[in-house]
């Protein structure tokens, strides 16, 4: 037998372990499946030597790599997910920004600005208004918006300077409508049509508690809360000597808000009246003597005609020393409405203060709410020393003045024959 060198036998050796080994490795993959996935990528095949070698087994050469794990797998998920999150916050901030700085520019080019007026033909339903006296019109844009006239708080004002227009705006309440476009509410506000007033109309010669009757009857008002008011004259002006509001109402018609107060009601017609009292000339300390006087003349004067010359039958009177004698002041403090006429019991009745049969000078106030004919009259009565007069024809107001008391005994039976008549009879009760 031949000898065999060292390194021969040395490699039969690694020969014979390789392949113990390639017997091996299918035994134990039998046995645990598990152990033959691999935990870790492979390394890769070189060439058919490694195979000898027993580096690598003919399963791993030439095999597809094994796919990641799934720790892994979720890892790169998360990865590739928040990269698209930065991108699109990016894009969304980007996009806010050009939106704030430019959002105006980009509305209006695409046609999406939208209108801070509304349009002609959508106004509905009702809005009051109140313009007040120094509003503008920045202020007036204002109300017409809060009260839902106009769309937003300054398009009324914007349109007065864009179209160059500088109105002259009335106090007063207003009826519009809501949803008006700027255009439409000025119109409206320029319609007299479109104030929402009051009327009420308070004849010559009425009293002053019958005058706020009518007030209350048109207002809607209290009429307690508008006696309440008026018994305490002096908040008005009215002199504390006056017995009461009574003379101090002017007569006329009056507009007044849906929404006045008593106290404002009154204050209007005392100030009309104080008003034409100073355009008379009459002063202040005089205020009361000459509307006492002019409401008699107004009660009984048949016509503005005959006002200055009643007025100087009672200023001869006074100066003569002699009673007024003026039915229609008893009939006053008598509590008699309607009526000048009285009785023998009521005119020598001495409890009554406004009895001028059994006083004499002036009664304490006025006995009603005199015209401006009635008050020119006793400020500018007419010469003549006349110191009676009646009313010889109650339907046409004629009247007969007389120097002496037979000439006026003679115009009383003329007054006596007309009431006579049938016809005539309604006028003297």
């Amino acid at each position: 037998m031949t000898d065999t060198p060292p390194s021969s036998r040395r490699a039969a050796r690694q020969a014979q372990q390789a392949a113990e080994r390639a017997q091996e490795e299918p035994r134990q993959q039998d046995a645990n499946p598990q152990a033959a996935l691999p935990t870790t990528d492979p390394a890769p095949a070189e060439d058919l030597h490694d195979l000898f070698t027993g580096r690598v087994t003919t399963d791993t050469v030439g095999a597809r790599p094994a796919s990641p794990s799934r720790r892994r797998r979720r890892r790169r998920a998360w990865i590739a997910l928040g990269i698209v999150i930065v991108l699109l916050g990016g894009i969304a901030g980007g996009g806010l920004w050009v939106w704030n700085s430019y959002g105006d520019n980009i509305r209006e080019l695409m046609g999406w600005e939208d209108s801070t007026d509304y349009a002609d033909g959508v106004a509905t339903g009702s809005a009051t208004v109140r313009i007040v006296s120094g509003d503008t019109g920045a202020t007036i844009s204002q109300t017409l918006y809060d009260a839902g006239v106009t769309k937003t708080s300054t398009v009324f004002y914007d349109y007065l300077i864009s179209t160059a227009q500088n109105p002259t705006f009335q106090p007063g309440v207003y009826q519009l409508q809501q949803q008006m476009s700027a255009a439409a509410a000025l119109t409206a506000l320029m319609d007299p049509a479109s104030e929402v007033t009051v009327t009420v109309t308070i004849p010559e010669g009425l009293g002053y508690k019958d005058a706020l009757q009518r007030v209350a009857d048109a207002t809607g008002l209290s009429y307690d809360d508008l006696l309440a008011e008026a018994a305490n004259y002096t908040q008005f002006g009215v002199p504390a000597e006056a017995p009461s509001i009574e003379g101090f109402l002017f007569p006329a018609t009056y507009t007044f808000d849906p929404d006045v107060t008593a106290y404002d009601a009154i204050a209007r017609m005392v100030d009309e009246m104080f008003s034409r009292l100073d355009a008379l000339g009459v002063a202040e300390s005089d205020r009361l003597s000459v509307l006492t006087l002019a409401s008699i003349v107004q009660k009984e004067a048949g016509s503005a005609d005959d006002m200055p010359k009643i007025a100087r039958v009672f200023l001869n009177r006074i100066d003569d020393g002699m009673p007024l004698q003026s039915d229609a002041t008893v009939a006053y403090g008598a509590g008699l409405t309607g009526t000048v006429w009285t009785t023998e019991d009521e005119r020598n009745d001495t409890s009554n203060i406004y009895n001028t049969y059994v006083i004499t000078g002036l009664p304490p106030g006025p006995i009603s709410l005199p015209g401006e004919d009635a008050i020119s009259s006793a400020m500018n009565p007419s010469d003549g020393s006349w110191l009676y007069f009646v009313a010889v024809n109650l339907q046409t107001g004629e009247t007969v003045f007389s120097d002496t008391y037979a000439e006026h005994e003679e115009a009383v039976v003329q007054l006596q024959a007309w009431c006579a008549e049938s016809e005539n009879a309604a006028y003297c009760e």
